[in-house]
């Protein structure tokens, strides 16, 4: 005869060893988020201006022996596209 699993108590099922695994994998990932991300080997070093070697990025690329060259100024005015110009309508809408 077949068993009638709708009358059996819900709490004796068994299974649940997928998410006790799925908590501990979630716990331990947050856990090491956590230790990587805010340990002392992570923080940025502030240095104040007087501790600063260089004061410009221009100032410490020349220490090193980088050449700093300005680069052109981009031009006011476009010039015009090549290619034919776009066609206007004859009749201009009315409104």
């Amino acid at each position: 005869m077949a068993r009638n699993y709708s009358e059996e108590n819900p709490s004796k099922r068994s299974g649940g060893i997928p998410l006790v695994a799925a908590i501990v994998i979630a716990v331990f990932g947050v856990l090491s988020m956590l230790i990587v991300d805010h340990e002392p080997w992570n923080k940025p070093k502030a240095q104040t201006a007087a501790m600063a070697n260089y004061t410009t990025t221009g100032d410490a690329a020349r220490a090193v022996g980088a050449a700093v060259t300005r680069s052109e100024p981009k031009s006011q005015v476009e010039p015009t596209a090549p290619g034919p110009r776009p066609v206007h309508p004859a009749t201009p809408a009315t409104p």
